[in-house]
This record gives structure tokens, sequence and C-alpha cells, in this order.
């Protein structure tokens, strides 16, 4: 993969700057009293620049980078691997290669959207965009349409397996290797074919 050039760094450490100013302010004066304009000035950014990264302050919360960070990881597994097997490596690609500060950060981040009914209601939408994202790469590996109906269902499949295997679901993200472990059971149980009874 080539490496970001000059551009590129320099956007990633506005977006970031932006959110780790907004996720501070969060923290000391509460979501609903912190406005856009208070984050823009202190990220010392102009809003029209903060509206081209972030198209709502809800999003500064919701969106996920490990997300297309995962895409590539799936979508760079030896192309004969079976799909569930080309996602669990990619989890685990991803994941053992952040950092604690980064797994620090994504869990204050899922604690706030648990705690603002706004931010938790709209999250629930980002299940949907999780099953088309992972299903437009399992449909790109296989050279299908990215609207595959059984690329969909796969990954609507391992979606829902994930959340399964999460000891406290979404409410507290551990990112340890006890929760990896929990998924990778998940998605062993679901490219087995989900068989039940004593184990």
């Amino acid at each position: 993969m080539t490496p970001p050039g000059l551009r590129e760094r320099k956007k990633a450490r506005t977006r970031a700057a932006i959110r780790e100013h907004a996720m501070r302010l969060f923290d000391e004066q509460g979501y609903a009293a912190t406005t856009v304009d208070q984050i823009a000035e202190a990220a010392d950014v102009s809003q029209s620049t903060f509206f081209r990264y972030f198209p709502t302050k809800e999003d500064v919360v919701l969106a996920d980078d490990l997300d297309p960070l995962l895409a590539q990881a799936v979508r760079d597994q030896p192309a004969d691997l079976h799909p569930i097997e080309a996602i669990k490596r990619g989890i685990r690609q991803v994941f053992t290669s952040v950092s604690a500060e980064q797994r620090e950060q994504e869990r204050r981040r899922q604690r706030l959207v648990q705690s603002v009914p706004e931010l938790r209601a709209r999250s629930l939408h980002q299940y949907a965009a999780a099953v088309d994202m992972l299903a437009a790469v399992v449909a790109e590996r296989a050279g299908l349409p990215a609207d595959d109906f059984p690329c969909r269902v796969l990954a609507g499949a391992v979606i829902g397996s994930l959340l399964a295997a999460l000891p406290r679901g979404v409410e507290e993200p551990a990112l340890d290797s006890g929760e990896f472990d929990a998924m990778d059971r998940a998605l062993e149980l679901l490219q087995a074919g989900l068989p039940l009874g004593p184990r």
C-alpha cells in the first residue's frame, strides 16, 4: 500500500485535532452544551473546515475510523480464503495493530454514544452501513456486484454474530484478547453452519 502523501497526512492531523478537542469539550461541559463553534475554535479551524470533515456534531462521535481499515484488511487477504476466514483475519490484523491510546479513545467514544440518546439512536443506523461496507468487500473479493444478495446476507450474519459475541454488547468494548477470541469463536460457528447442541 502506498504511504499517504503530505496532503493526506495534514488532513488526517486536522481531522484528529477536531475530534480530540470535541471529545475534550464533551467531557468538560457535556455533549448538548458543546457547540460546533466551540469545537472549531478549540481546534483552531473555521466552521466551514469543521463541516468539511464532519457533516454534523453527531458525526464527530459516530464516525468510526476503524471501518475503512477493516475493509482494506479484509480486501487484502488471500483470494482463496473463505470470506468468513478473510473477515476473521482482517479483524485480528486491524485490532492487534491498534495502540493503547486508540483503544482508550474507542472506549471513550462508545461510552459517549451510549450515554447520549440521540447518538445512541443514530448509531443503530450504522449497523446497516456496516453491513453495506462488508457486503461490498465480500462481493468485490468474489467478483460479484456490490449488492449481491448472498453477500449481503453473509455480511449481516457476520455483524450480528460479532455483536452477539461481545460480553457487554457495545456498551463498553474491551478491545482485548478475550473479546477477539469471542469474536473468532462466533465467526467459526457461523462458518461451520452454526451447529447447535452440547459442545
